[in-house]
C-alpha cells in the first residue's frame, strides 16, 4: 500500500438521507455509515450533521495517516459567490455551504453535485465504465443528471453541465421551485409524479403504490404510470439527440422500476432523432451509493497528520 496517498472521505447529502464513506488508500471501504438528513430542522441542523460525519470518518483514518473531503449536495455552488443555489434540499439555496463546512472541520472541502458523482462513480467502476461520453441520471426525489467525457465529469463554466431536470418541457405543467414551470423534475421525479396524482386524483399516494397500482391494472395508477414513461421517454430522448452518448446510466431510486428498460427504453426510441437508436440505456450496478464513491473521488483538503 503507498503510504503517500490519502484516505478519502466521501458524503453524499440527500433529502432524506446522508451517508458517509472512508475509503482507504486502495479504495478499500474502512467505514460507511447513513443517517437521516435533518431538513426539516434547517440548514444549520443540516451543515452540524455533514460536519459531525466527516469527524466520524475521520476517526477512522489509520494513524499516521491523511485524507480528503469531498461532499455531493443536491445542487451546486456559484463559481463567483460560493453560494448554494438550483438545490431541491431548498434550505441550502443561497448559503455558502462549502465555506461554512470549511470553518467548522477547520480544513477544506471538495463540494460537487451529487449527479456529478454519481456519474463519476458509475463511469469509473460501475455499469458506464469503458464508455466514451456517459449521461448519467439520478431519478429519486428529485432529478438531476451528470456528463463524463472519457473518464472526466465536465462542470461547465456555470456549472450546470447535464442539469437535464430543470429543462421546462411542458409550459402548461406544474409549477417548479426553481421558478419555472413543467420542468422534467416535475414529471418524472418520484415527488413530481406523487405531487402530480395529488393534484388529478386528489388523494395522496407515494411513488411506490403508484407504480404497485399500475402493475395490477387499477386505473388511476395505470394512467398516471403511462405519463410518466411517456415524460421519461420524451425527456430522455431529447437529450440523446443532443448528446448522442455512447451509453446512458440510471440512478437513484426510481432507476430500481423495471418498466423504465423496456417500455421507457422503447418511449425514449420514439422521442429521440433516429429511426434505429442503439444507446443502451442501463441500471446503475454501484447501487444507491455510486454517489458516495464518488464524492470520494472527487474530495481535496488539506494534508492532515492524525
Amino acid at each position: 500500500m503507498d503510504r503517500t496517498q490519502p484516505c478519502r472521505i466521501g458524503i453524499d447529502l440527500g433529502g432524506t438521507k446522508m451517508e458517509a464513506i472512508l475509503l482507504d488508500r486502495c479504495d478499500a471501504v474502512l467505514f460507511r455509515e447513513r443517517r437521516a438528513t435533518p431538513l426539516a430542522e434547517g440548514y444549520h441542523a443540516v451543515l452540524a450533521s455533514v460536519a459531525e460525519l466527516v469527524r466520524d470518518a475521520a476517526s477512522r483514518v489509520p494513524a499516521g495517516g491523511s485524507y480528503t473531503v469531498g461532499i455531493g449536495i443536491p445542487g451546486s455552488v456559484d463559481a463567483v459567490t460560493g453560494l448554494v443555489r438550483n438545490a431541491n434540499s431548498v434550505c441550502l439555496i443561497g448559503r455558502p455551504f462549502p465555506s461554512d463546512l470549511e470553518r467548522l472541520l477547520g480544513r477544506r472541502v471538495g463540494v460537487r453535485n451529487d449527479a456529478d458523482c454519481f456519474t463519476l462513480a458509475e463511469c469509473r467502476k460501475g455499469a458506464g465504465a469503458g464508455f466514451g461520453l456517459v449521461f448519467g441520471v439520478i431519478m429519486g426525489t428529485g432529478c438531476g443528471g451528470g456528463i463524463c467525457i472519457e473518464g472526466e465529469v465536465r462542470q461547465g463554466p456555470h456549472r450546470i453541465c447535464g442539469e437535464w431536470g430543470h429543462m421546462s418541457v411542458d409550459p402548461l405543467g406544474a409549477d417548479c421551485y426553481c421558478g419555472n414551470r413543467g420542468c422534467v423534475e416535475t414529471k418524472i421525479s418520484g415527488s413530481g409524479v406523487e405531487a402530480a396524482f395529488r393534484s388529478g386524483y386528489g388523494e395522496s399516494l407515494r411513488m411506490e403504490q403508484i407504480v404497485a397500482g399500475a402493475r395490477v391494472g387499477e386505473p388511476r395508477c395505470r394512467a398516471a404510470f403511462e405519463a410518466f414513461l411517456d415524460d421519461f421517454g420524451r425527456s430522455l430522448g431529447g437529450v440523446v439527440s443532443i448528446l448522442d452518448p455512447d451509453a446512458v446510466v440510471l440512478g437513484g431510486g426510481l432507476s430500481n422500476i423495471a418498466e423504465l428498460y423496456d417500455a421507457g427504453l422503447e418511449r425514449v426510441r420514439h422521442y429521440a432523432f433516429h429511426n434505429d437508436l442503439r444507446t443502451p440505456v442501463l441500471k446503475n450496478t454501484l447501487g444507491d451509493s455510486a454517489g458516495v464513491f464518488g464524492a470520494a473521488w472527487i474530495g481535496i483538503g488539506d494534508t492532515v497528520d492524525l
